[in-house]
C-alpha cells in the first residue's frame, strides 16, 4: 500500500519539478479558488497531477492551459500545518481546467482567466468541452489589439471651418 503512495508522491514531486514558473502559479491559484468556491467543503484538496499543460508566447503576453487533477486530503481548509496531509483513498477526485492570459510584464499580471473544476466525466461532457474551448480561445485573445478600452481622448475629431 506505501509502494503506490510513494510513487504516486514521488510523480508529484516530478511534475512540479517540470513545470514552469507561470504553470506553478496557476496550480496555485486553481486549488484557492476551488477551496474558496464552497464554503461547505471542509477537506483540503492537493494536486495530483496536471496533464495536458500548454504555454504559448505572443506580443500580447503568455497563455498558459492545463487541467489539474485533485484529490482529497485527511487534512481540513482550516489546518495551520498543511504539508503533511495524507492522500484519502477512494474519495473525490475532481479536475480542475485552467486557462490564464498573462502580460509581458516582469511580475506578470493576469489579464484573463477561467476556471472550470468538477468530476472528471462532468468536464469530458460534449457540451461543456465545446464551452471549455471557447472561453479558453476568448481568454487567450485577451491583451490584443483588438480588445483594447476606449478611453477619453484616443480619438480626435474636428469638423473643419466654414470657408
Amino acid at each position: 500500500m506505501r509502494l503506490p503512495l510513494a510513487l504516486c508522491l514521488g510523480l508529484v514531486a516530478l511534475t512540479a519539478a517540470s513545470q514552469s514558473p507561470l504553470q506553478r502559479r496557476v496550480v496555485k491559484e486553481v486549488l484557492d479558488y476551488f477551496h474558496r468556491r464552497s464554503s461547505s467543503m471542509h477537506s483540503l484538496f492537493k494536486e495530483q497531477a496536471v496533464e495536458g499543460a500548454v504555454e504559448r508566447e505572443d506580443s500580447s503576453g503568455t497563455f498558459v492551459q492545463l487541467r489539474v487533477n485533485l484529490v482529497q486530503t485527511t487534512c481540513t481548509k482550516q489546518a495551520p500545518r498543511r504539508q503533511n496531509c495524507r492522500v484519502l483513498e477512494n474519495r473525490r477526485k475532481p479536475t480542475c481546467l485552467a486557462c490564464y492570459k498573462f502580460d509581458s510584464g516582469d511580475v506578470p499580471k493576469v489579464l484573463d482567466k477561467y476556471h472550470n473544476c468538477g468530476p472528471s466525466h462532468y468536464l469530458a461532457a460534449k457540451e461543456i468541452k465545446h464551452r471549455d474551448e471557447a472561453e479558453c480561445r476568448a481568454v487567450e485573445e485577451a491583451g490584443r489589439g483588438g480588445d483594447a478600452l476606449y478611453l477619453p481622448g484616443m480619438y480626435a475629431f474636428s469638423k473643419g471651418l466654414p470657408t
